[in-house]
């Protein structure tokens, strides 16, 4: 399956999906193909990158997203069980760690932009960790 950037002479754009060129090519001087917005039958193919639909493909990519979506989920999971959430006393608590005056120990929470600046100027790495909701809160 080929898929093509499309547009009317309206310039409204839009996807078509062919079995191959040709059939585009028999299709378009036929003018069997029309917008699906206005109806118009003027329509040329937009410059793009090649894209072909392969099933087989599309079905491995899919399988490869899921396990790495289900990878990255485990790993939250993790990060969330070996950490101590500190909320909004992210950086402060940090601080506090860098600088012996609390116990040494894995903590997460929220920081602003400017706070881990202002502890990466400081020496202390933090990292960045957006974690979906689900896993912040309780299940019901």
């Amino acid at each position: 399956m080929k898929v093509y950037n499309l547009c009317c002479e309206h310039d409204h754009r839009f996807e078509g999906w062919f079995s191959s060129e040709d059939d585009f090519l028999t299709q378009s001087s036929q003018h069997l193909i029309e917008c699906p917005l206005c109806g118009n039958q003027a329509i040329k193919r937009l410059p793009s990158s090649p894209r072909l639909n392969l099933s087989g493909a599309t079905a491995r990519a899919r399988e490869d997203s899921n396990r790495v979506q289900d990878q990255l989920l485990e790993f939250a999971r993790k990060v969330i069980a070996d950490t101590e959430d500190v909320g909004t006393q992210f950086a402060e608590e940090a601080r506090r760690i860098h600088y012996n005056e609390a116990p040494e120990r894995g903590i997460r929470g929220v920081a602003t932009v400017d706070e881990r600046a202002a502890l990466a100027d400081e020496g202390i790495d933090v990292v960045s960790l957006p974690l979906p909701n689900t896993l912040k809160q309780s299940l019901q």
